[in-house]
């Protein structure tokens, strides 16, 4: 079976981890975290925003959580800013929307970490493949993503 992008770029930086294959495909984030015996909060987003033309930033939320535009807006210095287009998410993390996780991007663009992420000692991202994941433990996570920002934007 073929070895997830995700997987294979934290293979390289060597960090500890496993893939886990739903055997249905996921239709919401409740049934990722069931099949994958977490909580919700424990599924983590990662969801790019287009800042400016030709700069984006890629945010790591936990379940749930609602992302609080204000804030993220504030944090970037920006008073409008969307959330990518489809074409936008391949073209930058080369991966397609619901599959997109942090680690072997096409292009570098700023990380930030949601607060609420770090609160879970085990957490699951997107693999860059449809229905499956990688689940990783945070602090793992939090150490491989060193440049990363750790924000409040939930509200």
């Amino acid at each position: 079976m073929e070895q997830p992008p995700v997987s294979i770029a934290l293979e390289r930086l060597g960090v500890p981890h496993r893939v886990f294959r739903h055997e249905t495909p996921v239709t919401s984030l409740e049934k990722a975290a069931s099949d994958r015996g977490q909580r919700p909060e424990q599924v983590v987003r990662t969801i790019l925003f287009r800042v400016t033309e030709g700069e984006y930033a890629l945010v790591l939320a936990a379940g749930p959580g609602q992302i609080s535009w204000k804030n993220l807006r504030k944090l970037l210095g920006r008073s409008r800013i969307t959330m990518a287009s489809e074409d936008e998410v391949l073209e930058v993390t080369g991966y397609r929307i619901g599959t997109v996780g942090p680690f072997g991007l096409a292009k570098q663009v700023r990380v930030m970490i949601e607060a609420d992420v770090l609160k879970e000692e085990e957490i699951s991202i997107g693999s860059g493949m449809r229905d499956t994941a990688v689940i990783l433990k945070t602090a793992d996570l939090h150490r491989a993503l060193r440049g990363a920002d750790v924000v409040e934007l939930f509200e």
